[in-house]
């Protein structure tokens, strides 16, 4: 999947759970939520890319879920 797309709906996906009061509860979300409805390939391109790219345009919190949570987010 192309990687503007991903780093798109990525920041989609933070900015929803931005909204939380609880901002570990937050990053918990955006990482099951990852998990859960991206595909594994995905998941590994975003993984890839934070590690080239430092997470170069994604939101504070999508890219501190990714790192925090990594574990769960491998394929």
């Amino acid at each position: 999947m192309d990687m503007e797309n991903l780093v798109k709906m990525a920041n989609q996906i933070g900015d929803f759970y931005a909204s939380y009061p609880n901002q570990v509860e937050a990053s918990q979300e955006i990482a099951n939520h990852l998990k859960k409805f991206w595909a594994p390939r995905m998941r590994s391109q975003m993984l890839e890319y934070v590690d080239r790219q430092q997470g170069a345009g994604l939101s504070d919190i999508l890219l501190s879920s990714i790192t925090t949570h990594r574990n769960i987010l491998q394929p």
